[in-house]
């Protein structure tokens, strides 16, 4: 599967909301849709975007239909999730990869909405972003550091370059996979794994460290994730108790995977978060990571 970079998006752009999780709040849905109207886009969402599903937002069947039209539609440049929670894992066997193949365009969210990136990366190539969502980050007091990073990696595409606290120093290249750690550990039993080197990101929050040693075994227990990992980026790990343990944790993982590590807390769901580029080709090299030229 050959990867694509989608456009950087500017000012003028139509970006469709879409909510593949929870369900959401009106107040923080206006509040940043004004501010991504700021930025110069153009907003538009559909009415079902307020249907509310028991803890979901609206129905599957409705969620993929709205993924692949907005995808489809050659007027709609990007697509960003208003807020995670639960529900994406729901729609990733039904939706039509072929469509999202043949339209590339941006793709931002974190937390659940990491099941439909890395299904998208895996069955149509297409690089999206972790990034600060409509409800969750722009319409809730969203801070500059945020913002500044959205800006500059996403309509300025400015080449990354992030110092991190080294776990294990050295070299290793890759292309950036990872995001939500519960969200990526669900996704075992299916081939979601890449089949090329990569750097593994991951940061969770309210996960105690048994179940993050857990998580981490099941995915080191599969044969591809060991062959392929070449690096491994700590994000932050956050509400957690024994952070002692988490910190011995992180030893043995890194002893048996014999390679390079950084810890960079800006990788998160707290207020100040990078917004990065999964599935572009990225170099760790002692402290930094650095986005490599494709």
């Amino acid at each position: 599967m050959n990867i694509v970079k989608p456009k950087s998006l500017k000012s003028g752009d139509k970006i469709a909301i879409i909510a593949p999780a929870g369900n959401i709040d009106k107040v923080n849905l206006y509040n940043g849709v004004k501010k991504l109207k700021e930025f110069g886009f153009d907003v538009t969402f559909s009415d079902s975007i307020f249907e509310k599903n028991r803890y979901l937002a609206d129905t599957d069947e409705n969620k993929i239909k709205e993924i692949e039209n907005y995808f489809a539609d050659k007027s709609i440049s990007g697509i960003l999730c208003a807020r995670g929670g639960y529900g994406s894992i729901r729609l990733i066997n039904k939706i039509n990869y072929d469509i999202i193949q043949n339209n590339p365009k941006f793709f931002g969210g974190y937390s659940d909405i990491t099941a439909l990136q890395l299904m998208f990366l895996k069955n149509a190539g297409l690089v999206t972003y972790t990034s600060p969502m409509v409800c969750s980050d722009f319409g809730s007091d969203i801070s500059q550091f945020t913002q500044d990073s959205f800006v500059n990696t996403v309509i300025k595409d400015e080449k990354i370059a992030l110092k991190g606290e080294v776990i294990v120093s050295g070299e290793s290249e890759g292309i950036l996979w990872g995001g939500n750690l519960s969200t990526i550990v669900s996704l075992c039993g299916l081939d979601f794994l890449p089949d090329r080197d990569f750097i593994f990101f991951a940061e969770d929050l309210n996960e105690p460290v048994y179940k993050i040693d857990r998580m981490f075994r099941q995915l080191m227990n599969i044969p591809q994730f060991r062959k392929h990992v070449k690096g491994v980026v700590f994000g932050e790990f956050s509400k957690v108790e024994k952070n002692a343990w988490l910190d011995v944790l992180k030893a043995e993982i890194l002893f048996e995977l014999n390679v390079p590590s950084l810890e960079i807390l800006n990788i998160t769901h707290s207020k100040d978060k990078l917004t990065l580029p999964i599935g572009e080709i990225f170099k760790i090299k002692d402290e930094n990571l650095i986005q490599k030229n494709t």
